[in-house]
């Protein structure tokens, strides 16, 4: 597709991933998909969307690897049959397909978009890291507790999200040889990391 574009954002927890890809989408006119490809995996499948919460890449991936009883929407019986973990990273893999056949330009957060789309032409694939002590100040402001709580928050979430990707896509998160830049935020702050990849991927696809 000639005006494809696919950004898509790796992120450690606290490292303001998140917001460089918000304003990436922004600059290059992208649809954004962060939480959004939940509720859309959720409607697709009939599913509660909270469930897809409960059980998404930041919220205790491991505690459920073995099969699971799914909460409802409707009374069909397949929806009555235990399901696995898979079964659901593969709903939520068709969602992300979904939305970046339907957007030519997108931005995904997380949820191994690089690696369900890895078929894809025109895709760039960055990580966001960030000092732990600095990301531990920003977890401090963001959810006002203590530096104590903030660092166990880091520590889980870091080791959730890695071992979610690095057992669906064989690669080995916030590594560089999984993703074409990863780039340390505080370097530059925000909007200067985001100017820089926003070069980065002008001049990749001669925009």
């Amino acid at each position: 597709m000639e005006n494809e574009l696919i950004i898509n954002i790796g992120r450690q927890l606290g490292s303001g991933g998140r917001a460089v890809a918000e304003l990436l989408a922004k600059r290059f006119g992208c649809q954004f998909y962060d939480k959004e490809i939940l509720n859309i995996a959720a409607k697709e499948s009939g599913f509660s969307e909270k469930f897809f919460e409960q059980n998404d890449e930041q919220k205790g991936f491991f505690k459920s690897l073995c099969n699971f009883r799914l909460p409802m929407m409707g009374d069909n019986d397949f929806y009555k049959n235990n399901f696995s973990q898979e079964s659901l990273y593969q709903l939520q893999s068709e969602a992300i397909l979904e939305a970046a056949e339907k957007s030519p330009r997108c931005v995904f957060v997380g949820r191994t978009a690089d690696y369900i789309l890895r078929e894809k032409k025109n895709m760039i694939n960055i990580f966001i890291t960030a000092p732990f002590d600095k990301r531990v100040e920003n977890i401090c402001q963001r959810t006002k507790c203590t530096k104590e709580k903030a660092q166990k928050i880091l520590e889980k979430g870091d080791e959730i999200r890695s071992k979610y990707y690095n057992y669906y896509t064989g690669k080995e998160w916030g590594h560089a040889t999984s993703y074409d830049l990863c780039i340390d935020s505080h370097l530059l702050g925000i909007e200067n990391t985001v100017c820089y990849i926003a070069e980065l991927i002008q001049k990749k696809f001669n925009l």
